[in-house]
């Protein structure tokens, strides 16, 4: 169940350190990889997106904002984000042009075709969403997914599929990408957890492909593998 159609109403500072030209950074300059385990890794390229600000502030303004319900401790609950969803297929002009361009850049690096586009709003640190891996892994065999995180740094964690500890921990924003692929959706687990400080609104950018793609190219392929924040 979905509720409202709307622009978002959010406070929010533009960063003092992502006001430049909108552009992406198709070389992945500062890529790297972290391999999670033998299955299972994460791209991730801080900055790839400059001037994220810029979507940032289109997209809280001319996104058709949705809260969804959900299904929470034997009632519905409203979900503790705002969502607004495109296709790169369908003849809509209300996709950002931006979005569009992200999705064909990943296109033309990983063996998908990126095709479905999922942002999720932040508003503050109340907003949340809990553990889990994407659904995509029930019906695809090692799917990649992209996120590209606009607006504040937020803490994003990794575990396990089946345990109670974090392993890794990223804190993506103001343009940064984050990949994950092989079976990371399937063994893995992700969250953005809620957080009593104050922060300010965030949004991910989440690409998706509707395509089945294994992604075996890019476990075969040595990679230079790096840690993250890992505990």
């Amino acid at each position: 169940m979905q509720v409202g159609l709307a622009p978002a109403a959010v406070a929010w500072q533009p960063s003092l350190f992502d006001g430049g030209p909108l552009e992406l950074d198709l070389d992945y300059t500062c890529m790297r990889r972290i391999q999670l385990d033998a299955r299972s890794w994460v791209d991730y390229c801080p900055g790839w997106l400059s001037g994220s600000d810029i979507v940032f502030d289109s997209l809280a303004g001319e996104a058709r904002w949705q809260q969804r319900t959900v299904h929470m401790y034997d009632r519905m609950l409203p979900e503790p984000r705002l969502t607004a969803g495109w296709s790169t297929e369908a003849e809509d002009d209300s996709l950002p042009p931006m979005l569009r361009e992200m999705a064909e850049a990943l296109s033309a690096r990983y063996p998908a075709r990126f095709d479905r586009i999922w942002v999720n709003l932040y508003r503050d640190g109340q907003d949340s969403v809990a553990w889990h891996g994407d659904r995509n892994r029930l019906v695809m065999t090692r799917p990649l997914v992209a996120t590209v995180s606009l607006g504040a740094r937020r803490k994003f964690l990794l575990r396990p599929r089946g345990t109670s500890r974090a392993l890794y921990r990223l804190e993506p924003g103001h343009g940064d990408l984050v990949v994950m692929g092989g079976e990371c959706q399937a063994e893995w687990e992700h969250t953005v957890p809620k957080t009593k400080q104050q922060v300010g609104a965030r949004m991910s950018v989440t690409i998706r492909h509707s395509d089945v793609a294994t992604g075996e190219r890019w476990l075969r392929e040595p990679q230079s593998t790096q840690p993250g924040h890992a505990w």
